[in-house]
């Protein structure tokens, strides 16, 4: 009889989805589906007449790629960058009717599932590139592909003697896009962009008639020498600052809210979290949060990070672990916040480049670590 009623009671908790809304104690992510359709749009009015192609690898940089990546295509994009197969093959299940291009390349035995999917597989070597001509060799078939060609950055890309020499007997398939990849987009006075710039033009007579794309997401803001044909934007949709320094043009597309789990009162001298790190100077209220490493806020933030709480800014104190951290509200009058609150990591006042930021980390991070704990929320385009 006991066992009987194990197993039953087994039955009905594997039954419950491993991500569940039935106990809201995490947070709440809300990703404005509108904005990003606006940025897509205004960095297409800053494109130079380029077109501009999404970058939605990492899940839509942790956001949730088949529910962006729709909304761009409705936006006007018609291209996107993915960096897996897998990435590829789950982006295809939701657009139909656009270009998917696989930036980590064409590994042995992908070859037909790059064909099926109908992906452009961007090579990154010759060895890349002559596997994909005897593929389409074998298949009598003329599949597209993109060719990486490293003008400084020197992580993945041909080296320029490679493709010339590419060049000289030909690909073996229709090129679709040349393109590099600008290391120091993000700071328009490094003299890197336009030796890299210089670089790429060099390949222009090794292959005339190609597209051609440099600009990410900064390289738009560089000019029109950046543009070419095709910029590929990432951050920047999301709601990150295309450049370091000044202000975001961006309209801000994430708010991340953490539940407040308790509210203690800690007397001074008495520490807080793991290892003793914080010291209270004084008798405190603390808040503790339900929003640690494993919600996408790493130990680093330890003593940096800062959350919004009534529209006030409240300082992270002891080490952030896993589940929880704590917030100082010893300024905040009197029950505020309560139990059951939800606290801003990123929002209004505070946005996703100063919250990483005061850690030491970029937008991008942050953005890519977000836990699927936390509830998504998305706000109609």
């Amino acid at each position: 009889m006991v066992q009987t009623g194990f197993r039953s009671l087994l039955a009905k908790v594997h039954a419950i989805p491993f991500q569940t809304s039935l106990c809201s104690t995490s947070g709440v992510i809300e990703i404005d589906l509108a904005a990003i359709a606006d940025n897509f749009r205004r960095m297409s009015g800053w494109a130079h007449g380029a077109e501009v192609a999404a970058a939605v690898k990492a899940d839509a940089y942790g956001l949730g790629g088949g529910r962006v990546a729709p909304v761009l295509r409705e936006a006007g994009c018609r291209s996107f960058f993915v960096a897996t197969p897998g990435e590829g093959i789950a982006l295809r299940s939701v657009l139909d009717d656009a270009a998917i291009y696989v930036l980590n390349g064409l590994m042995a035995g992908d070859e037909a599932a790059f064909e099926e999917y109908e992906l452009v597989p961007v090579l990154n070597d010759p060895g890349q590139v002559d596997r994909w001509a005897a593929y389409c060799a074998r298949r009598g078939a003329a599949l597209s592909a993109a060719l990486h060609v490293d003008t400084g950055m020197n992580r993945l890309g041909m080296t320029g003697e490679e493709a010339a020499a590419m060049d000289s007997r030909g690909p073996g398939f229709p090129v679709a896009l040349l393109m590099s990849h600008l290391a120091c987009a993000r700071h328009p006075d490094d003299a890197k962009n336009a030796d890299q710039l210089a670089r790429f033009r060099q390949l222009d007579p090794l292959f005339p008639a190609v597209a051609r794309s440099l600009a990410n997401s900064g390289g738009v803001m560089l000019g029109a020498d950046y543009a070419f044909d095709m910029a590929r934007v990432g951050i920047a949709l999301y709601g990150g600052a295309p450049l370091d320094g000044g202000p975001n043009p961006m309209d801000p597309v994430v708010r991340v809210r953490a539940r407040v789990l308790q509210i203690r009162q800690v007397p001074r001298g008495e520490t807080v979290g793991y290892d003793a790190t914080f010291t209270a100077p004084r008798d405190m209220r603390v808040a503790v949060v339900a929003a640690g490493y494993g919600d996408g806020w790493p130990t680093v933030f330890t003593g940096k990070g800062a959350a919004l709480a009534g529209g006030a800014r409240v300082p992270f104190v002891g080490r952030v672990s896993m589940d929880l951290n704590a917030l100082d509200v010893t300024g905040l009058p009197e029950g505020q916040p309560a139990v059951g609150d939800l606290v801003d990591l990123i929002g209004p006042g505070l946005g996703v480049d100063e919250a990483a930021g005061r850690a030491g980390l970029i937008a991008y991070e942050l953005l890519t670590a977000l836990s699927r704990r936390f509830e998504r929320r998305y706000l109609p385009a």
